[in-house]
């Protein structure tokens, strides 16, 4: 997941990602590298998480600090970043990433060609 991401992470002023699940448990996380240190996830996003029901999309403007945040088939996906990244850009990234997050994984090898088709009953 790390590799799908790291697109996201390269973009100027973009801090940290991540992504909680529906109940809000926190599912995968990763800091920019041009931060120091890692800081640690507020129980509260439990409850903010929870509270995005229904919300396919939103961008948070605050005095320092914006949020982005996308639903995903698993989750909800939260960037944190500076007032001054580049917005279209990140959501750019995440139309061209989300797709393949989405994905089931490809089986290997020949049971591809070998699995078993499923049954239709008339």
């Amino acid at each position: 997941m790390k590799e799908l991401f790291k697109q996201i992470l390269c973009i100027e002023d973009v801090q940290t990602l991540m992504l909680f699940t529906f109940e809000g448990e926190l599912a995968f996380r990763e800091q920019s590298a041009s931060l120091l240190g890692a800081a640690e996830v507020s129980p509260e996003w439990h409850g903010f998480i929870r509270s995005l029901e229904g919300i396919r999309e939103a961008d948070l403007i605050f005095d320092r600090e914006r949020l982005y945040i996308r639903r995903t088939n698993l989750g909800y996906l939260v960037i944190t970043m500076g007032v001054f990244a580049p917005a279209a850009m990140v959501r750019m990234n995440c139309d061209m990433v989300l797709p393949s997050l989405n994905q089931p994984e490809r089986e290997k090898g020949l049971r591809k060609f070998f699995r078993k088709k499923p049954q239709t009953i008339t």
